[in-house]
């Protein structure tokens, strides 16, 4: 944490996280929080909703937007969707930080920078510093991005092993406006509990199944409780199949209790209580493809 001089003007913005799938947006946001928020897989799509971290220090407020990884093929009314989010994100945004993967700027990156609004600072940090053997590799890297784009700064950074990443948060701050702080210096984010517990469910059936179920699946909250010293959660897994149904639950059940019993456990760390959760399977079929259910379903929108 810095220290705040008299002559410093205490600064607060909202800032887009923007790169394409899987270069590590979400352990990003989770690392610059201190605490997990985003749900994290190695398998592109995780994010599907824009989620909102809040970083306070005594000199800044930031409001950080992980947004869904932009999707370049357009398949589904779920992809669509998760596009839209992008695009909403980055609208009124004070700053942008643009993530890709080292060590190579890709086409697919360089579609993403299409997508950066005018007279907005963008910060470019270059994750998965740590997995390059010649770390001689991030020069060129570097002379090929400061000639893509005009880049306030440019990061290299390693989310998942804590590399670079108070760096990156001062470059960031140096180009928030000035302003003073909008949530309380304990607050980390601003999705609701309903959302974060979804979320999690989602990211142990990612965890948990990898292959064996494609991205047919989604979570829904039916009950959300709060009883003295607990929090009563009632959740359904959607699947699209009959047969996705079987490999959710798995024999005897076990695969559904390992994916509630793990979800259940992460929940209690980070709402700080007791948690009974109970989750059903579903079959609801077309599910991707039905963007007012995708509406009803938070996919759309709240993060």
């Amino acid at each position: 944490m810095q220290t705040q001089t008299p002559a410093e003007a205490h600064r607060f913005g909202y800032v887009a996280l923007l790169g394409r799938p899987n270069v590590g947006k979400s352990t990003l946001l989770n690392r610059l929080v201190g605490q997990k928020l985003s749900i994290v897989s190695n398998r592109p799509q995780t994010t599907r909703s824009a989620v909102r971290g809040i970083v306070t220090r005594a000199d800044a407020q930031a409001v950080i937007v992980d947004t869904p990884g932009f999707q370049t093929q357009h398949r589904s009314a779920l992809n669509r969707a998760m596009n839209r989010s992008v695009t909403q994100s980055l609208a009124g945004t004070d700053a942008v930080l643009f993530v890709l993967e080292a060590p190579k700027l890709t086409a697919e990156d360089c579609r993403v920078l299409e997508l950066l609004p005018a007279g907005v600072p963008v910060v470019a940090a270059v994750n998965k510093i740590d997995r390059l053997a010649d770390k001689g590799q991030l020069l060129p890297l570097m002379e090929t991005l400061a000639a893509a784009h005009a880049f306030a700064e440019i990061v290299p950074v390693s989310a998942e092993r804590d590399l670079g990443v108070e760096e990156l948060l001062t470059a960031l701050v140096k180009h928030l406006p000035e302003g003073e702080q909008l949530y309380a210096p304990d607050e980390i984010t601003d999705a609701s509990e309903r959302f974060l517990a979804a979320e999690l469910i989602r990211e142990k059936l990612f965890r948990l199944l990898g292959e064996e179920l494609p991205y047919a699946s989604s979570v829904a909250i039916e009950s959300f409780r709060d009883e003295p010293g607990l929090k009563r959660i009632h959740a359904v897994i959607y699947v699209e199949k009959a047969s996705q149904k079987a490999i959710v639950i798995g024999r005897g059940g076990e695969k559904l209790k390992d994916v509630a019993t793990r979800a259940r456990l992460e929940m209690e760390r980070l709402f700080g209580t007791k948690v009974f959760l109970e989750v059903w399977v579903k079959v609801r079929g077309g599910w991707r493809d039905d963007e007012r259910w995708l509406r009803s379903h938070g996919l759309e929108g709240e993060g």
